[in-house]
C-alpha cells in the first residue's frame, strides 16, 4: 500500500495484446511515427450495472491470468480541511479485512496466487489491483466486492489505531530521506490554502492522529459506492464472460453518493524563493509552475516540450548544463498533469564547486531561449517517438502499476473514455513547435516558485504526542453473510522453450520467443559485476560501464542519446554482484539500426577524458548522497561487515570516493579490456522475431568481435568470509534528528548457491520474505512501528548472505531489535513452520507462476539467473512440483542449517541521542561508527 504525489499519464505502462509488426527498418532509417502509433490499441467493451458501477473489459489470451483493478473517484484533493491523509489512511484499512473475509487481504490473495497486487492513493483517485489466475477470478471479484459493499462491519478501533501507526511510519520513512520534506513546501506554496492540491496525499501527523472511527465510516459511505468506481478486467476474459460474474458479486451493492470533484483552476503565479537545508551533497534548484490538468488541449504540448527541454537524455538542459558547460551534475524538466491541474518543474543539481547563482542564471537563459524559438520538429519527433515506444514496450502487462488496466481505468475515470490514452498518443504525433511555444509562453513565463535545497542540517521534526480522536465513537453495522466462492483448477506454467545459438567468435546466445508485442529485449552480460573491483578500487566497474554510452565510435554521448530516441530504443547499463550488463530494448521494426547502435556502444567506447571527468563528478556526488541517506549508509556498510573488507562481495555502494577520485583513463580502458569483452560475454534475447531471423543480425554485429590482443581476461579472487559471529554486535551510525531508525541484521551463510535452496528460501518466506511473514506482521500489522519489514537471501555464485531490513520509528528501535530477535529465535527453535504457513507458501508459489512470467522482461531475467547459477532451462517449470514436495520438517531443517540467531551483525542508522540508550538495554556490545 502506498501513496503517490506524482500523477503522470502512465502511458509507458499502457499496453495491449498482439500487435501488427511493421516491416523491419533499414540499417539507416527508423519506422515512421504514424506507422508505430496506428497499431497501439487496447480493444475493450464497456458496460454499466444498475447500481452505477462502470465495467471495462479487455481480452488478452496470452496467459491464463486476469488483471482486476478497481479505481475509486476519490483522492486527497477531496479531503476537507483538518482531514488530510484520510484517503490514503482508508486505502490501508481496505486491506485489513471485510465482513466475509475478516483476515488481512493478503491472506486471501496469497491463497489464489495473485501477482502485481497493491493499492495506491494520489490526489485524484484511490485504486486497488491484483492480477490473478483465471481459475481464481471469481474469488477475486468476490473479494473486491466485499470490500466495496461489505466493509464497515469489519472496521474496528483497533484496526484504525494500527493502520494509523503504519501510515505515520510510511510518512516518517519518506521524510527521513534527504530532500523528503521538499514536497510539503512545493505543494503548500504552489497551490494556495483551500486549493484541492494544497496538501500531499500522505497528510499531516496531527490530522491522522485526529481521525476517529466515525470519520472513517463516513469516508467509506460517502466515497466507496459502486457508482463512484470503475472496475477493469484485462486478460483471459471477454465481456460476455465478465458481465454475469460482475453482476453476481457487485450487483446487490447499493448506490452511494457520487463524488464530483470541484473544478480546480490554475492558481496565480507564486514568484517566491524558499531555501531549505538537508543532508544533501550538493545544492538542488527547482523552478515550479502550476499548469492545466491532463484533459486540457495544451497538455500534450507542455509534456513534449518538457521532454525536449529536460526529459530526454538528449534534452536541451542536459546538453548545455551537464555535458557542455558542466555546471550541473543532473538536470530534469517535465510536466506532471493531474486530473484538474498539474505542475511543470525544472530542476538542476549544482556541480560541487559551482556557484548556484550561475546555474540559476543559465536555467533562466536556456528556458527563455527555448520559449523564444521553440523546439525543432526533429526534437518533437524524438520526444513523441519515445512516448509511443514506451507504450508499445509495456504492451504485455495486463495489470500492476502501469499495465493495460491502468490506461483503461484512467481514461474511463477522468475522461469518461477508456480509449483516452490513444487520443493522447495521437495528440503527441500532431503537436507542432508553434503549439509548444504558445503553451510555454502562456504558463511558463509567469514567475515560478523556486526551492533551493542546500547542504546543511534540517530542522528537528516536531510530532504530535499521539492520537487525539475520541475512542469508541462510531458503531460498525452487523456483518452481512455472503458465501465465498471456491476457486477452479489452476493452469500450470508454460515457460517458453529456450533455444540456443553460438556466434563465430564463440559468444553464446540464449533465446526465447514471446509474440504478444513487436519488441526485442536483449541483454549482453559480462562475467564482471561489482565483484570485479579490487578491494582498493571499489567503483571502477561502475565508472567504466557508465561511460560506455557517453561516447562510442564517431558518436558523442549526445548523438547516442538522440539516436536512441529516434529509434524508440533504449540502451542501459547496470551491474549485479557478478554480472555487468548492457541491455537493449528495441521496437522490432527498428531492430537493425538499434543493433548497429548497440554494436558501437559495446565494441567502441571512446572514454573521452572530458566525459570521464564529468561522469566521475556524477559518481562522486551520488556517493556523497549515499553517505547522507540512512538507507544508503546501511547499504554501504553492511557488505563489509558481513564479508570482510577484502572480499569481492564487500561492495561499497557506488564506490570508494578516494578510489573514484584517483582512477585514470588507463584504469577505465584496462577494466574494459579485461572484463567487458566477447570471450567473457553471453547474449540473452526475448523477441517476437524467430531465432533464425535474429542470429544473422547478431552474427553481423558481434560475431567478429575479438578480444584485445595481449590482454588477459579478468578473474575474481574470492577469499574466505570471516567466521560468522557467535554472539551479536550492534553498530550504530548517528544521523541527528532522524525520525526513523534503519535496522539491518545480516550474516554470511554456508548455503550452496548452486544447490537446492527451495526449502531454505521457503523458510525465509515464513520469517520475512513477504507481507504475511512473521516479522512484518509483528512490527507492522500488530505493533504499528514500521511501514514494512523484510528479509532475504542474497544468492550469488561466490556465496550467500542473509539480511533483515527494518525501518522503524526512532522511539521503538531497541524494542524492534528485541522483537526481531525473538521472531528469529522462535522460528529456528520450537515454533517452526506451521501447517497454515506451509499451505500458504506452497499455494502462493505454485499459483503465481503464470503471472510471474507474464512479461518478456521476467522471462529474460529467469534465463539470466539460470545461467548464473547453473540451473537447467526447465528450472521454472520444475518449481511447482518442488514446492508441492515441501514439508514442515524439511523447511525447518534447511533454515536452521542456513542462519543462526546468534550470528547476526546488527547495524542501526538513526539518531544516537534517542537510540543508544535503547540499544544499551539489549545487553549487546554497541559500537558507534562513521558512515563510509
Amino acid at each position: 500500500m502506498c501513496h503517490s504525489v506524482r500523477l503522470s499519464l502512465l502511458l509507458a505502462g499502457a499496453s495491449l495484446g498482439t500487435l501488427a509488426v511493421p516491416a523491419l527498418a533499414s540499417a539507416q532509417g527508423a519506422a515512421p511515427l504514424p506507422a508505430l502509433v496506428k497499431d497501439v490499441k487496447i480493444p475493450n467493451q464497456v458496460f454499466k450495472l444498475q447500481n452505477g458501477l462502470t465495467v471495462v473489459v479487455h481480452e488478452d489470451r496470452k496467459a491464463p491470468v486476469v488483471a482486476v483493478s478497481v479505481w475509486y473517484n476519490v483522492g486527497s484533493k477531496d479531503e476537507p480541511q483538518g482531514k488530510t491523509g484520510f484517503a490514503h489512511l482508508f486505502e490501508h484499512l481496505m486491506f485489513n479485512g471485510s465482513e466475509n473475509l475478516p483476515d488481512d487481504y493478503f491472506t486471501y490473495t496469497t491463497q489464489i496466487g495473485a501477482t502485481d497486487l497493491n493499492g495506491t492513493t494520489n490526489f485524484d483517485r484511490t485504486n486497488y489491483f491484483q492480477t490473478v489466475p483465471k481459475a481464481a477470478l471469481e474469488k477475486a471479484l468476490f473479494m473486491e466486492s466485499d470490500r466495496m459493499g461489505y466493509l464497515l462491519g469489519a472496521v474496528t478501533q483497533e484496526k484504525l489505531d494500527n493502520q494509523r501507526g503504519v501510515v505515520q511510519n510510511e510518512k516518517r520513512q519518506g521524510d527521513n530521506r534527504p530532500g523528503g520534506l521538499v514536497q510539503y513546501e512545493l505543494f503548500g506554496n504552489l497551490f494556495p490554502a483551500g486549493h484541492p492540491y494544497h496538501h500531499t496525499p500522505i497528510g499531516s501527523m496531527a490530522d491522522l492522529d485526529a481521525a476517529s472511527l466515525a470519520d472513517v465510516q463516513k469516508w467509506f459511505i460517502d466515497n466507496y459506492g459502486p457508482n463512484n468506481a470503475v472496475l477493469v478486467l484485462a486478460g483471459d476474459i471477454n465481456a460476455a464472460e465478465a458481465r454475469p460474474l460482475v453482476q453476481k458479486y457487485f450487483g446487490a451493492i447499493k448506490r452511494g453518493p457520487v463524488n464530483v470533484p470541484a473544478m480546480a483552476s490554475v492558481p496565480n503565479a507564486v514568484g517566491k524563493t524558499i531555501v531549505m537545508k538537508d543532508r544533501v551533497p550538493a545544492t538542488t534548484i527547482s523552478r515550479s509552475w502550476a499548469i492545466p490538468g491532463m484533459l486540457d488541449k495544451q497538455t500534450a504540448a507542455l509534456e513534449l516540450g518538457g521532454s525536449v527541454l529536460g526529459g530526454l537524455a538528449s534534452s536541451r538542459l542536459d546538453n548545455a548544463l551537464v555535458r557542455n558547460e558542466k555546471l550541473a551534475v543532473s538536470v530534469s524538466a517535465g510536466a506532471n498533469p493531474q486530473h484538474r491541474v498539474g505542475l511543470f518543474q525544472v530542476q538542476a543539481t549544482v556541480r560541487p564547486g559551482v556557484d548556484p547563482a550561475q546555474v540559476e542564471k543559465r536555467l533562466d537563459e536556456i528556458m527563455a531561449d527555448f520559449i523564444a524559438k521553440g523546439p525543432t520538429r526533429e526534437e518533437l519527433s524524438r520526444a513523441a517517438t519515445s512516448e509511443v515506444a514506451g507504450t508499445i514496450k509495456g504492451l504485455e502487462q495486463v495489470g500492476g502499476f502501469g499495465g493495460k488496466a491502468v490506461a483503461l481505468a484512467q481514461g474511463q475515470l477522468y475522461a469518461n473514455d477508456p480509449n483516452w490514452f490513444r487520443k493522447q498518443l495521437d495528440e503527441y504525433a500532431r503537436v507542432t513547435p508553434a503549439q509548444v511555444q504558445a503553451a510555454f509562453r502562456q504558463y511558463l513565463t509567469r514567475p515560478p516558485l523556486t526551492i533551493r535545497l542546500e547542504p546543511g542540517e534540517r530542522p528537528a521534526p516536531v510530532e504530535p504526542k499521539g492520537p487525539t480522536a475520541q475512542k469508541g465513537v462510531g458503531t460498525p453495522p452487523p456483518p452481512t453473510k455472503r458465501d465465498v466462492p471456491p476457486v477452479g483448477t489452476f493452469a500450470e506454467l508454460d515457460f517458453p522453450t529456450v533455444q540456443r545459438a553460438t556466434l563465430s567468435n564463440g559468444m553464446k546466445v540464449t533465446y526465447a520467443q514471446r509474440t504478444a508485442v513487436p519488441v526485442t529485449t536483449m541483454a549482453m552480460t559480462f562475467d564482471a559485476g561489482l565483484a570485479a573491483d579490487a578491494p582498493n578500487g571499489r567503483g571502477l566497474q561502475g565508472l567504466t560501464i557508465g561511460l560506455m554510452d557517453e561516447g562510442a565510435g564517431n558518436l558523442t554521448g549526445q548523438q547516442i542519446a538522440e539516436r536512441q530516441e529516434e529509434l524508440g530504443a533504449s540502451i542501459s547499463t547496470n551491474a549485479s554482484l557478478d554480472r555487468s550488463t548492457v541491455t537493449l530494448s528495441a521496437l522490432s521494426a527498428n531492430l537493425a539500426p538499434s543493433l548497429d547502435l548497440l554494436e558501437t556502444v559495446v565494441e567502441q567506447p571512446t572514454f573521452a577524458p572530458a566525459e570521464l571527468e564529468r561522469v566521475r563528478t556524477q559518481v562522486l556526488t551520488s556517493i556523497a548522497a549515499q553517505q547522507r541517506d540512512p538507507n544508503g549508509i546501511a547499504g554501504r556498510l553492511v557488505p563489509g561487515l558481513v564479508w570482510g573488507a577484502n572480499h569481492p562481495y564487500a561492495v561499497l555502494g557506488n564506490g570508494s570516493p578516494e578510489a573514484v577520485k584517483a582512477f585514470t583513463r588507463n584504469d577505465v580502458v584496462g577494466f574494459q579490456q579485461k572484463w567487458l569483452r566477447p570471450d567473457n560475454a553471453e547474449i540473452f534475447v526475448v523477441s517476437n522475431l524467430p531465432l533464425s531471423q535474429l542470429t544473422p543480425q547478431l552474427e553481423r554485429r558481434f560475431g567478429t568481435w575479438a578480444a584485445p590482443a595481449g590482454v588477459a581476461k579478468g578473474t575474481k579472487q574470492f577469499t574466505a568470509a570471516p567466521a560468522r559471529p557467535t554472539s551479536p554486535t550492534v553498530y550504530l551510525v548517528n544521523v541527528p534528528s532522524a525520525p526513523q531508525s534503519v535496522i539491518v541484521a545480516a550474516q554470511s551463510t554456508a548455503v550452496d548457491p548452486r544447490g537446492d535452496i527451495i526449502a531454505t528460501q521457503a523458510g525465509n518466506e515464513v520469517l520475512g520474505g513477504n507481507f504475511l511473514s512473521r516479522i512484518n506482521m509483528d512490527l507492522r500489522e500488530t505493533k504499528g512501528w514500521s511501514y514494512g519489514v523484510r528479509s532475504s537471501f542474497d544468492v550469488a555464485p561466490g556465496g550467500v548472505s542473509y539480511a533483515i531490513t527494518a525501518p522503524v520509528q526512532a522511539d521503538r528501535t531497541g524494542e524492534s531489535i528485541a522483537a526481531l530477535n525473538s521472531q528469529v529465535t522462535d522460528l529456528l527453535g520450537g515454533k517452526g513452520v506451521t501447517t497454515d504457513e506451509l499451505g500458504r507458501l506452497v499455494s502462493n508459489n505454485v499459483n503465481t507462476l503464470p503471472g510471474r512470467f507474464e512479461t518478456s522482461q521476467a522471462v529474460l531475467a529467469a534465463m539470466m539467473s539460470n545461467s548464473l547459477l547453473g540451473r537447467p532451462d526447465t528450472y521454472q517449470e520444475q518449481l511447482a512440483a518442488r514446492y508441492r514436495a515441501l514439508n514442515q520438517g524439511g523447511i525447518d531443517t534447511a533454515l536452521r542449517g542456513a542462519i543462526d540467531p546468534k550470528g547476526f551483525t546488527w547495524l542501526v542508522v538513526g539518531d544516537a541521542a534517542k537510540v543508544k540508550p535503547q540499544l544499551d538495554k539489549l545487553g549487546y556490545p554497541v559500537q558507534v561508527i562513521e558512515a563510509k
